[in-house]
C-alpha cells in the first residue's frame, strides 16, 4: 500500500492507519495473535454475518423513511 507524503510525516502515517484500518488489517493481525478453534471460527463468523445483516437492514429501513 502506498501513501504520498505531501507535508509531514504525521499525516502520511494517519492516512496509512486509516486506510489499513478500513481494510480491517489490524482486526485480521489481531484475530490472527492467538490460535482460533475452527468451531470458534465459524460461529465467530455467523455472528459477524448477522450483525452485518441488521446493520443492512436497520440502514434500508431509515433509508426508505425518507430524509427528515
Amino acid at each position: 500500500m502506498e501513501v504520498q507524503v505531501e507535508g509531514s510525516l504525521e499525516r502520511a502515517m494517519r492516512v496509512l492507519k486509516k486506510k489499513l484500518a478500513a481494510e480491517g488489517v489490524f482486526k485480521e493481525m489481531k484475530l490472527r495473535s492467538f490460535y482460533e478453534k475452527p468451531s470458534v471460527r465459524r460461529k465467530r463468523k455467523r455472528q459477524e454475518a448477522a450483525r452485518k445483516r441488521r446493520k443492512a437492514l436497520r440502514r434500508a429501513q431509515r433509508m426508505a423513511r425518507g430524509p427528515r
